[in-house]
């Protein structure tokens, strides 16, 4: 069973409080980016497997999260073996979320593969087991996510027309790094209020709170998205906690003047 794995990006994150847990509560939206993405191939096999193609992946195999998944499923469900082949296309430590994305695809693989038939509550619970963006990918829709990412509401928001741009600099940014300089706070107004703004006035109120910090240690990040912005983008963002930035257009011309930065450019 092959599977395509898209990523994502957020528009904007606001991160509101340290919880005793030791995680964050955050308010972001996730936009699924249909143009690039993972192709996972899942078969029933004798002896579970996992063979990397494309980008690659330094990870032990028994680590990687596609393996985690199997393994969840295995002990909850019982399930066989099989062998999982990753055409790894998604770039990592981006903020794009493509191993949360390629985790959840083998959750629905094997869903689907061995007639599980679980439930949309189920299949996010699962999901929410490997990560905290894990889960979004089960709907892949627009969504408001909250909590540590887990918790989410659809969202109405029309991109139609737009063209998107990333730009994924020579730059790597740990989850880790990014939490360990953010600063938490609550906003006046909420994402969901802010967002209800014209796109063209989402710049300067529609905000990543990572970026401060990222920025100050990556300046090369905070480069690229001035470089989105002066090439016209009507609105321009890191993507998680980085270290991809991104920009949306509504000129096709525009977004294609950074062709010379990335391959990155999709029609919304």
């Amino acid at each position: 069973m092959e599977i395509k794995a898209n990523c994502k990006i957020n528009i904007g994150l606001d991160v509101l409080r340290r919880r005793a847990d030791g995680y964050h509560d955050l308010s972001t939206v996730m936009v699924p980016v249909k143009g690039l993405y993972d192709v996972l191939t899942v078969e029933q096999a004798e002896k579970s497997s996992l063979s990397i193609v494309g980008i690659e992946v330094d990870c032990d195999a028994e680590q990687n999260i596609c393996m985690k998944a199997l393994r969840l499923m295995q002990q909850r469900y019982g399930i066989g073996e099989v062998s999982i082949t990753l055409d790894k296309r998604i770039p990592f430590g981006a903020g794009l979320g493509g191993g949360s994305a390629d985790g959840t695809a083998v959750i629905l693989a094997l869903n689907d593969i061995f007639s599980l038939g679980l439930d949309e509550a189920t299949l996010i619970s699962l999901a929410a087991e490997l990560g905290s963006d894990t889960a979004f990918f089960v709907r892949n829709t627009p969504q408001l996510c909250e909590g540590r990412g887990e918790i989410m509401t659809p969202i109405e928001l029309d991109l139609a027309g737009y063209w998107l741009v990333l730009i994924k600099p020579d730059a790597n940014v740990s989850t880790r790094e990014a939490y360990a300089g953010v600063v938490p706070a609550i906003p006046e107004l909420s994402l969901t209020e802010r967002l209800r703004k014209p796109i063209a006035e989402w710049q300067g109120c529609v905000k990543n709170d990572f970026e401060k910090s990222v920025f100050a240690a990556h300046p090369i990040i905070a480069d690229f998205k001035q470089k989105m912005i002066d090439a016209g983008a009507t609105y321009a963002s890191m993507s998680g906690s980085g270290s991809t930035v991104f920009g949306l257009f509504a000129d096709k011309k525009q977004a294609e003047s950074l062709a010379q930065y990335t391959p990155y450019i999709f029609e919304l």
